[in-house]
Formats: C-alpha cells, sequence, structure tokens
C-alpha cells in the first residue's frame, strides 16, 4: 500500500497529531473506497515507530483481503493514550464512583474520548473524504483497535452510530473498568440491522482475565438482537498474548467478517 503521512493534523479538539493514510497500490480517482479507521496509527504498517518493533502488518493484511479499502491510522499521544481511549459516558456514569479515582489517577485525569471521537468524526473524516475518493456513508466506514483501542472502537460506533457500521474490537480492554464498563456499554448499543461488530480475546498476559467481562458483554448482544456469525462475532484465540505480533497473526479474521 501506498503511504500519505499528514503530520500533525491540528485540531480544536485535541492535541495535533500524525494521520496516516494507507492507500491501495491501485488507487484511483476513478473508483471509490471504503475506509477503515484505526487508533493506535503508529502500529499498524510501520515497524520503526511501533511498540516493540513488531507492527499489525495491516497493509499486508488488506491486500490478502483484496477488497478497495483505504486504511487511515490515527496515532495516539502515549501520556494522554487512556484518556483519549477510556470511553467517557461510561467513565462519568454513576456505576464507576467506586472506581473512578483510582482510574483517574491511572490515566492523569479525566477521561477525554469525547474530544477524541469528535476530532475524529467532525475533522479527520471529512477531511478524508475530501481528499481521497471515498464512500461516506456507514455501510462502508468501519473502526478498529486493540486494548483501550478496543474499547474506544466499541465507544465510538455507540457514539456514532450513522458514521460507523462496523466495529473490530481486538483484545478489548475490559479490564480498564470491568464489569462497570460492560454494562455502561451495553446500554448504549447501536442497532443491529446495520451494524457489524467484532470481539476477540486471548488467554495469556494481560488478555487472561478478559473472558468473563467478554462472555457477559455476549449475553448483551444476544438480548439486544445481534446474531453470532452473522452480525457479531466473539473468538477466543487460545495461547495469545497481548501485543502487536498477536494481533498481526490473527488481524485477517476481523478484516474478513467486517468488509464481508
Amino acid at each position: 500500500m501506498i503511504l500519505h503521512r499528514h503530520e500533525s493534523l491540528l485540531s480544536q479538539f485535541v492535541k495535533a497529531r500524525n494521520v496516516d493514510v494507507w492507500l491501495p497500490e491501485d488507487y484511483s480517482e476513478e473508483k471509490r473506497y471504503s475506509v477503515l479507521y484505526m487508533h493506535d496509527g503508529q502500529n499498524i504498517v510501520e515497524a520503526i515507530s511501533s511498540i516493540g518493533g513488531v507492527s499489525w502488518r495491516i497493509d499486508q493484511a488488506v491486500e490478502r483481503l483484496g477488497k478497495d479499502v483505504i486504511v487511515v491510522g490515527v496515532w495516539n499521544h502515549g501520556e494522554i493514550r487512556w484518556r483519549e481511549y477510556m470511553p467517557q459516558q461510561p467513565f462519568e456514569a454513576k456505576s464507576f464512583d467506586g472506581i473512578r479515582g483510582a482510574l483517574r489517577e491511572r490515566m492523569g485525569g479525566d477521561a477525554i474520548s469525547d474530544l477524541y471521537l469528535r476530532y475524529v468524526v467532525e475533522e479527520v473524516k471529512p477531511f478524508i473524504d475530501k481528499t481521497y475518493s471515498t464512500f461516506t456513508d456507514k455501510q462502508h466506514t468501519f473502526v478498529m483497535g486493540s486494548s483501550m483501542g478496543g474499547l474506544i472502537s466499541l465507544y465510538a460506533i455507540c457514539q456514532y452510530p450513522d458514521v460507523f457500521g462496523g466495529a473490530g474490537c481486538v483484545s478489548t480492554h475490559w479490564s480498564a473498568g470491568e464489569f462497570a464498563i460492560v454494562e455502561e456499554l451495553a446500554k448504549r448499543l447501536p442497532d443491529p440491522a446495520s451494524h457489524r461488530l467484532y470481539f476477540d480475546y486471548g488467554t495469556q498476559g494481560v488478555d487472561a482475565p478478559y473472558e468473563p467481562f467478554q462472555l457477559r458483554f455476549n449475553e448483551h448482544l444476544l438480548a439486544k438482537g445481534y446474531e453470532a456469525d452473522k452480525n457479531w462475532i466473539t473468538l477466543k484465540f487460545e495461547g495469545a498474548d497481548h501485543n502487536e505480533a498477536a494481533w498481526q497473526a490473527r488481524v485477517d479474521t476481523p478484516l474478513a467478517f467486517l468488509f464481508s
């Protein structure tokens, strides 16, 4: 894929940051493309900017997918990553009263993800749609991330169901809010008739505690009307750890589901 890097893309909502746009090798203005917005954008392709020197290699995965897709990687700011990715309205809900103080200390402040999502939806997406030949409707607009990026991807589709038609939540970091975050996000689920949701988790390292939270969220998905293997899927990857190497190894799976 071809990289267009928009350095320090300015915002009225959040700190400026790089936004990487990965175009298909045969990109043409004569065609229109679906768009996948990804968090932690510095980790998705280039090893030099990725944590531990290993990336998702999303470029190769999209090429294997064989669909007309543009990938937009929104870089994070490490020192405020948790604050930008923690779902803000759940964080501010009464159910978080007992854990908010510890989370605030862990994050270095309150959640500011509503501002981050405004950046993505009101500034980055219009810029992408103006600059590149994209489909602009929700049926062709997706969001994906891992860990805290999984949480913010789910929150994004809950908050902006008219913008995003699907979300890929890889190794979703339920531990950030445990059952409180599960219950709060379940209240906000979008209409299953027009949305697709992908979840997965491993069993090693940081992923090890995720299963009970994910299983509880699965119950909410069923109650909401989501149908397994149709508009929602949850997969368990036995032995998989919580790192870019693990996500690289299985990234074809969420892509195939979201773009099927």
